[in-house]
């Protein structure tokens, strides 16, 4: 009877002290599982703000911002929601630092992408929008992330470079100029009329209204083939116009050269024979 009523005292003993516990921690808990529904609510709410607030004024540091935003607003929340359940604050950002820095020794790679973004943020050598050469792709920047940019090809692929990358080498932001200049060569033969021929790609470039008066183009002989006497072409338009322009002149270059009796010759070799004795 002893050990009986002993085991039910020791079982209340221990069922007090059970529902001592919920009585203390389960308003917590509940509490702190409301905060963290609440904040991550609020988080979402304010990352969207300030997604459509920069997006309108500045698309480059838009995703780049938010994400370091809504990164650090978690990390804050997950400490609040510690600190409310009743675990040490003090203890628990020594651990996140820890972990952190076990983590940056690992993710060394990444610090860098962080950090080149961040440069590319400040420096802002292209932006969202800009048509870059860099590491061997051309396209559109679609997108400046905290680690790696993202480019649209022209033959519609998707490229993602790592901003480490592009911040510690060199690049050309092939739409930072609103102008551009148009080199092109044509060779004409050794016995054809040259002035007749600059008349035609000056006549050509003039008739163009993609082609700007100013600066104004140039038509010079740039050198002396081995086969052709090479003109050299320079006109200017706006970026957006370079290629179609380029590529309509070399078809009405060459159908007014037919034309107007103009050859372009191509490569070839003059052989004589001598015979000995």
């Amino acid at each position: 009877m002893e050990d009986l009523f002993g085991t039910n005292g020791r079982a209340t003993e221990w069922l007090d002290q059970a529902v001592a516990l919920i009585m203390t921690y389960a308003p917590k808990v509940v509490l702190a599982i409301i905060t963290l529904v609440v904040g991550l609510w609020l988080i979402k709410r304010l990352i969207n703000v300030l997604d459509r607030k920069l997006g309108q004024k500045d698309p480059t540091l838009n995703k780049f911002l938010c994400g370091l935003v809504g990164a650090i607003l978690k990390i804050l929340l997950l400490i609040s929601v510690a600190s409310m359940v009743g675990i040490a604050t003090t203890s628990f950002v020594a651990i996140i630092g820890a972990a952190g820095l076990a983590v940056g020794l690992a993710l060394q790679g990444s610090l860098a992408n962080f950090a080149g973004g961040v440069l590319i943020l400040i420096f802002k050598p292209f932006k969202v929008g800009d048509v870059i050469d860099a590491q061997g792709y051309v396209g559109t920047v679609r997108e400046i992330s905290i680690l790696y940019t993202v480019l649209d090809t022209f033959d519609n692929r998707r490229v993602v470079i790592p901003n480490g990358q592009l911040s510690n080498a060199s690049l050309t932001n092939v739409s930072a100029y609103e102008t551009r200049r148009c080199d092109m060569t044509f060779g004409i033969g050794y016995g054809d009329d040259i002035d007749k021929a600059k008349a035609i790609c000056r006549r050509l470039i003039e008739a163009d209204e993609r082609a700007l008066k100013e600066p104004a183009p140039v038509v010079v002989v740039g050198g002396l083939g081995d086969s052709s006497v090479d003109l050299t072409v320079r006109a200017w338009t706006k970026s957006s116009d370079l290629w179609p322009f380029y590529w309509d002149m070399q078809e009405r270059v060459k159908k007014a050269f037919d034309a107007e009796g103009i050859s372009i010759p191509f490569p070839q070799r003059d052989v004589h024979l001598y015979q000995n004795g």
